[in-house]
């Protein structure tokens, strides 16, 4: 290659701002589509912040990609700038669960984001001390700088303790607090999260609860609409977002995997040299989606891990996709994969762990079921993503 010839392109045929097709990007009030009720109930649960009294805790469940954490932050920050016009100083920290999933972490995450270092003379460090001092220090920042603290805990599910949460709710009560209010928003794609919560947690946590249905194929549509400014005029064909959002709607009621989908067409058409986005490119982005985020759920597993859902994955391609199948059948087929790989088969037991762990990742749905006196129960698996993906993903990451 030359010196002359450009390596890189200068100006993006497809896109003008690509930022807003990214998953972590928050969107402005106007481009929050299919949310209004949702939004109005969390700012009346956490309205008596802005007088500097204590919020409602809300609890807010739904599938991923319902808009929980848009709407959680969008609140947050419109109540921070509605307190200041009354004279109230308040934030919010935000911890997602699964990075950190410690008491320890998750309460050094939420003091270091509100921690004001040349006001309080605090320093957070990121590890090095006791979870007793995070919580002193964290409690000497809120009574210092604020009236009223916001703490959204984002897959609050993944927590390996409802420790924080006792600490959290109760702070006030147990006198670690004398100037500032806290108010807690955890946030679950699982429905029984709640069924597993020490019960004085619940009883102090749950005082609101909200469900956010997965959003229809109108929704869908709008919201991508509110985001096609991130193309070009006149890149996207007219046919594009009525497409993908039917697909979306249709499979799962996902915007951030629609977002997803109008990204990856475009990202189609740009490697492509097309002068358009064009229809046909929504069906090869949509698989595109759906692989990329599958590796990424599935990244840094173990091999017998993979060897599992590689069993799973056999069984659903060869009969049925809608298909569950018992512990022992997969276990059977597990053992085959383990020997065509050289590998030596773990124990039953231990593969029912696997089962359960994919079950926790949302890639598998298990079922108890019972087989009366001659059989005693057992557990049915089945595949809640797409078996082809998988087969795909399995043998890139082989």
């Amino acid at each position: 290659m030359s010196d002359t010839d450009d390596l890189f392109i200068r100006e993006d045929p497809v896109f003008v701002n690509k930022e807003l097709l990214e998953i972590n990007h928050l969107p402005d009030e106007g481009r929050i589509v299919g949310r209004d009720a949702e939004i109005g109930q969390l700012a009346n649960a956490v309205n008596p912040a802005i007088f500097g009294q204590s919020p409602s805790n809300v609890l807010i469940y739904g599938k991923t990609g319902t808009g929980k954490s848009l709407c959680a932050k969008y609140v947050s920050g419109r109540l921070i700038d509605t307190a200041e016009e009354e004279g109230v100083t308040t934030d919010f920290a935000y911890v997602d669960c699964a990075q950190d999933s410690t008491e320890t972490q998750a309460v050094q995450t939420i003091a270091s984001s509100l921690n004001e270092p040349e006001q309080t003379g605090i320093n957070i460090p990121d590890k090095g001390i006791a979870t007793a001092t995070y919580y002193k220090r964290l409690w000497a920042i809120l009574d210092e700088c604020y009236d009223v603290v916001l703490v959204i805990l984002d897959e609050i599910d993944k927590l390996d303790s409802d420790d924080i949460l006792m600490q959290l709710s109760r702070a006030g009560e147990a006198g670690k607090l004398t100037n500032c209010k806290i108010g807690v928003i955890g946030i679950s794609n699982k429905i029984k999260y709640k069924d597993r919560m020490d019960e004085r947690v619940k009883s102090s946590l749950c005082e609101r609860e909200f469900v956010f249905p997965p959003y229809d194929a109108a929704q869908l549509g709008d919201i991508m609409a509110a985001r096609s400014d991130a193309f070009r005029d006149g890149v996207l064909a007219d046919s594009v977002i009525p497409r993908a959002a039917a697909l979306a709607a249709r499979e799962h009621g996902d915007a951030r995997k629609a977002i997803d989908i109008l990204r990856y067409a475009g990202e189609i058409a740009q490697s492509t040299g097309a002068e358009v986005v064009q229809e046909e490119f929504v069906v090869q982005a949509r698989q595109r989606a759906e692989t990329d985020r599958f590796r990424e759920l599935i990244r840094g597993s173990t091999p017998h891990a993979r060897y599992v859902l590689q069993a799973l994955t056999l069984l659903s391609l060869n009969e049925g996709d809608e298909e569950a199948f018992r512990t022992t059948r997969i276990y059977e087929l597990y053992e085959q994969v383990c020997r065509q790989e050289g590998s030596e088969s773990l124990s039953l037991r231990r593969v029912r762990d696997l089962l359960k762990e994919h079950a926790f990742l949302d890639v598998i749905e298990q079922s108890r079921h019972s087989g009366g006196s001659a059989e005693g129960s057992y557990t049915e698996h089945r595949l809640l993503e797409d078996p082809e993906v998988i087969q795909s993903v399995l043998m890139d990451t082989e």
